[in-house]
């Protein structure tokens, strides 16, 4: 039934789905969704456990990022993003739901807990079903036409409606003084050689299910490296100068930046800011818009106050966004779904 999606998890489609299939079958069908879900560094950091027509959405922290992500926030909310296309695709496919958030006090790996049900249907969410499959990250640069102010408040409102802050950047002051937080940010960063390590092992040509294996080559082209991506980027120690000019000048000519914000900082806010990055993003496909990710303010503590002030955010930020027209660009690889499952 699925012999197209272990080639490439990104054909799925509901025809895949045997008409008479259960509720338990639809929700295994629905995690095929959910793994498409975007996260820091293409980790894909979840683990599906599923029992009849429950599942527990647990955090797989053997895909974590020391480096960059400390206290696994990223990683949660990349956790959020799935369990958000998990909703997505139980409503299409006629589900309802059941979730408690947390529910293991005494294991926290297990973020949520999901059991599906017959029942009624949220058009605002199935609504969005395709574009789970159309969702790119794209790196390059944007066309410079700017994004409609109505569909600037309705990328907000996509965000909002999961309990967050949401701040749309139009000002070009604004996003010069944000472009210099990141093009510092990246200069830090680059200077640690653990980030560099880091990186440099998720971007690495020989991944090919997970990571940024196609990122590599668009970095070698941006920074002009003249040897490898992983050597140079362990090795080189001016590299963060290039790669802070490259973000500045991608930062400058997006015609939007977009930042999410919660009130607190805990598992609990890093789950609703993921379900709201991928409402927010899916919301964004259908108007024919990509995004892409500066979140380097926001991994630096002392950066990530700045960022807040220059939003005028009242809210802790947990991601900044830069979102426009851009080429299209290939999907990140996926692992095969029973890496992340267990029955």
């Amino acid at each position: 039934m699925l012999s197209n999606v272990l080639n490439d998890p990104w054909s799925i489609k509901e025809a895949d789905l045997a008409p008479l299939a259960d509720d338990a079958a639809r929700l295994r069908f629905a995690l095929h969704y959910a793994a498409l879900a975007p996260s820091n560094h293409n980790a894909q950091p979840w683990r599906f456990i599923v029992d009849g027509t429950s599942v527990s959405l647990c955090a797989d922290r053997t895909r974590a990022l020391p480096v960059v992500d400390p206290y696994d926030r990223e990683l949660i909310i990349g956790c959020g993003a799935a369990l958000f296309n998990l909703r997505v695709a139980l409503q299409h496919l006629g589900l309802g739901y059941a979730i408690t958030l947390l529910p293991d006090h005494l294991d926290p790996d297990v973020l949520a807990q999901v059991r599906v049900f017959q029942g009624a249907r949220d058009a605002s969410l199935a609504s969005l079903f395709d574009a789970m499959t159309e969702r790119v990250t794209t790196r390059e640069a944007f066309d410079i036409e700017p994004v409609p102010m109505d569909v600037q408040d309705e990328l907000v409102q996509a965000a909002t409606a999961e309990g967050v802050d949401a701040e749309s950047i139009a000002w070009a002051a604004t996003r010069e003084s944000i472009a210099e937080l990141v093009a510092q940010a990246d200069r830090e960063q680059f200077r640690d050689p653990r980030f560099r390590r880091e990186l440099a092992s998720w971007i690495h040509g020989s991944r090919r299910k997970d990571g940024m294996p196609a990122y590599s080559a668009g970095v070698s082209a941006l920074l002009d490296f003249a040897s490898p991506i992983a050597s140079s980027v362990v090795r080189t120690f001016d590299l963060g100068s290039g790669a802070a000019a490259a973000h500045r000048r991608l930062v400058e000519h997006s015609p939007m930046l977009l930042c999410i914000g919660t009130g607190e900082d805990n598992p609990s806010a890093w789950l609703a800011a993921g379900q709201a990055l991928e409402r927010m993003l899916l919301t964004a496909v259908r108007r024919g818009l990509c995004a892409s990710y500066l979140n380097q303010p926001i991994e630096i503590e002392a950066l990530r106050d700045a960022l807040r002030r220059e939003t005028g955010m009242a809210t802790l930020p947990q991601l900044l966004l830069r979102i426009g027209r851009g080429p299209k660009c290939p999907h990140t690889p996926r692992r095969a779904m029973s890496e992340m499952m267990t029955l």
